[in-house]
Protein backbone atom coordinates (compact mmCIF):
# COMPACT_ATOMS: atom_id res chain seq x y z
CA UNK A 1 0.00 0.00 0.00
CA UNK A 2 1.58 3.53 -1.38
CA UNK A 3 0.83 6.07 1.63
CA UNK A 4 0.82 9.47 0.15
CA UNK A 5 0.51 12.94 2.05
CA UNK A 6 -1.47 15.51 0.43
CA UNK A 7 -3.42 18.54 0.85
CA UNK A 8 -6.60 19.11 -0.61
CA UNK A 9 -6.74 22.49 -1.23
CA UNK A 10 -10.92 23.37 -2.25
CA UNK A 11 -14.28 25.68 -1.77
CA UNK A 12 -15.64 24.29 1.63
CA UNK A 13 -19.33 23.91 -0.45
CA UNK A 14 -17.24 20.85 -1.84
CA UNK A 15 -15.85 19.34 1.69
CA UNK A 16 -18.18 15.79 0.65
CA UNK A 17 -16.21 15.81 -2.84
CA UNK A 18 -13.01 16.09 -0.79
CA UNK A 19 -14.33 12.51 0.85
CA UNK A 20 -15.14 11.73 -2.89
CA UNK A 21 -11.39 12.32 -3.94
CA UNK A 22 -10.14 10.15 -0.81
CA UNK A 23 -12.27 7.19 -1.02
CA UNK A 24 -11.16 6.97 -4.58
CA UNK A 25 -7.82 6.96 -4.35
CA UNK A 26 -8.08 4.86 -1.42
CA UNK A 27 -10.01 1.90 -3.48
CA UNK A 28 -6.66 1.75 -5.65
CA UNK A 29 -4.93 0.64 -2.26
CA UNK A 30 -3.19 4.32 -1.48
CA UNK A 31 -2.91 5.51 1.98
CA UNK A 32 -4.33 8.89 1.52
CA UNK A 33 -3.87 10.92 4.25
CA UNK A 34 -4.85 14.70 3.53
CA UNK A 35 -4.00 17.38 5.50
CA UNK A 36 -6.54 20.24 4.41
CA UNK A 37 -8.53 22.42 6.67
CA UNK A 38 -12.43 21.17 7.15
CA UNK A 39 -14.87 23.62 8.01
CA UNK A 40 -16.92 21.95 10.55
CA UNK A 41 -19.82 24.18 12.69
CA UNK A 42 -17.56 25.15 15.42
CA UNK A 43 -14.93 26.04 12.58
CA UNK A 44 -17.24 28.02 10.81
CA UNK A 45 -18.70 29.71 13.65
CA UNK A 46 -15.68 31.12 15.26
CA UNK A 47 -14.71 32.63 11.67
CA UNK A 48 -17.85 33.90 11.48
CA UNK A 49 -17.52 35.52 14.99
CA UNK A 50 -13.91 36.74 13.60
CA UNK A 51 -12.74 34.80 16.15
CA UNK A 52 -9.60 33.58 14.24
CA UNK A 53 -7.27 36.11 12.45
CA UNK A 54 -5.39 35.44 9.32
CA UNK A 55 -2.19 35.45 10.12
CA UNK A 56 -3.73 31.89 12.05
CA UNK A 57 -5.21 30.80 9.33
CA UNK A 58 -1.90 31.54 7.13
CA UNK A 59 0.40 29.60 9.71
CA UNK A 60 -1.56 26.53 10.20
CA UNK A 61 -1.81 26.45 6.10
CA UNK A 62 1.64 26.87 6.24
CA UNK A 63 2.44 23.98 8.72
CA UNK A 64 -0.22 21.98 6.66
CA UNK A 65 1.00 22.31 3.63
CA UNK A 66 4.86 21.46 4.31
CA UNK A 67 3.92 18.24 5.54
CA UNK A 68 2.06 16.95 2.18
CA UNK A 69 4.33 16.16 -1.00
CA UNK A 70 1.32 17.02 -3.01
CA UNK A 71 -1.12 19.95 -2.73
CA UNK A 72 -3.96 18.82 -4.87
CA UNK A 73 -6.33 21.40 -5.87
CA UNK A 74 -10.32 20.42 -6.16
CA UNK A 75 -11.99 21.89 -9.07
CA UNK A 76 -15.48 22.64 -8.42
CA UNK A 77 -17.61 25.32 -10.05
CA UNK A 78 -17.11 27.67 -7.24
CA UNK A 79 -13.17 27.13 -6.53
CA UNK A 80 -11.83 29.74 -8.41
CA UNK A 81 -13.69 32.50 -6.31
CA UNK A 82 -11.44 31.41 -3.76
CA UNK A 83 -9.09 33.86 -2.36
CA UNK A 84 -7.77 31.26 0.22
CA UNK A 85 -7.75 28.66 -2.41
CA UNK A 86 -5.29 30.99 -4.65
CA UNK A 87 -2.95 31.53 -1.35
CA UNK A 88 -2.82 28.04 -0.69
CA UNK A 89 -1.61 27.20 -4.50
CA UNK A 90 0.67 29.94 -4.22
CA UNK A 91 2.20 28.79 -0.75
CA UNK A 92 2.37 25.25 -2.03
CA UNK A 93 4.34 26.49 -5.07
CA UNK A 94 6.89 28.67 -2.68
CA UNK A 95 7.46 26.00 -0.94
CA UNK A 96 8.16 23.63 -3.79
CA UNK A 97 5.72 21.70 -3.75
CA UNK A 98 4.00 19.42 -6.74
CA UNK A 99 0.27 21.30 -7.49
CA UNK A 100 -2.08 19.04 -9.45
CA UNK A 101 -5.90 20.55 -10.17
CA UNK A 102 -8.17 17.71 -10.30
CA UNK A 103 -12.21 18.18 -11.71
CA UNK A 104 -14.36 17.63 -9.36
CA UNK A 105 -16.74 14.41 -9.92
CA UNK A 106 -19.11 15.10 -12.78
CA UNK A 107 -17.56 18.90 -12.95
CA UNK A 108 -18.04 20.18 -16.46
CA UNK A 109 -14.79 22.94 -17.62
CA UNK A 110 -15.56 25.29 -14.72
CA UNK A 111 -13.03 28.13 -14.01
CA UNK A 112 -9.79 27.22 -12.62
CA UNK A 113 -7.93 29.40 -10.02
CA UNK A 114 -5.62 31.70 -11.69
CA UNK A 115 -3.04 30.60 -9.30
CA UNK A 116 -3.22 26.98 -10.63
CA UNK A 117 -3.09 28.16 -14.10
CA UNK A 118 0.31 29.89 -13.11
CA UNK A 119 1.60 27.17 -10.72
CA UNK A 120 0.08 24.38 -11.54
CA UNK A 121 2.44 20.95 -12.39
CA UNK A 122 -1.11 19.41 -14.13
CA UNK A 123 -4.33 19.16 -14.08
CA UNK A 124 -6.76 16.25 -14.83
CA UNK A 125 -10.13 14.97 -15.03
CA UNK A 126 -11.80 13.00 -12.58
CA UNK A 127 -10.17 9.71 -13.14
CA UNK A 128 -8.44 7.48 -11.06
CA UNK A 129 -5.08 6.31 -13.40
CA UNK A 130 -5.01 10.09 -14.18
CA UNK A 131 -5.15 11.60 -10.78
CA UNK A 132 -2.79 9.42 -9.41
CA UNK A 133 -0.26 10.02 -12.27
CA UNK A 134 -0.19 13.49 -11.48
CA UNK A 135 0.46 12.85 -7.97
CA UNK A 136 3.21 10.78 -8.78
CA UNK A 137 4.49 13.01 -11.17
CA UNK A 138 4.30 10.14 -13.82
CA UNK A 139 2.65 12.29 -15.96
CA UNK A 140 2.20 16.53 -16.33
CA UNK A 141 -0.69 16.88 -18.62
CA UNK A 142 -3.18 19.86 -18.48
CA UNK A 143 -6.76 18.37 -19.38
CA UNK A 144 -10.28 19.65 -19.42
CA UNK A 145 -12.89 17.94 -17.33
CA UNK A 146 -13.55 15.61 -19.92
CA UNK A 147 -10.12 14.38 -20.51
CA UNK A 148 -9.22 15.75 -23.29
CA UNK A 149 -5.72 17.44 -23.22
CA UNK A 150 -5.14 20.75 -23.79
CA UNK A 151 -1.88 23.26 -23.62
CA UNK A 152 -0.56 24.38 -20.36
CA UNK A 153 -0.94 28.50 -19.71
CA UNK A 154 2.54 28.61 -18.52
CA UNK A 155 4.25 25.66 -19.79
CA UNK A 156 7.74 26.79 -18.04
CA UNK A 157 5.70 26.79 -14.91
CA UNK A 158 5.76 22.73 -15.03
CA UNK A 159 7.91 20.54 -13.05
CA UNK A 160 8.25 17.35 -11.53
CA UNK A 161 9.32 16.56 -7.60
Amino acid sequence: MTRRHVFISHHHADDNKVDQLTDLLNKTGSDVRNSSVRMKPANQRRMDEGRVKDETIRRLLRMKISWASTVVVLIGKDTHTRPWVDWEITQAAKQGKRIVGVYAYGGTDAEKPAALERYGSAVVAWNTDSIIDAIEGKSNQFQNSDGTTREAVHPNTTRVC
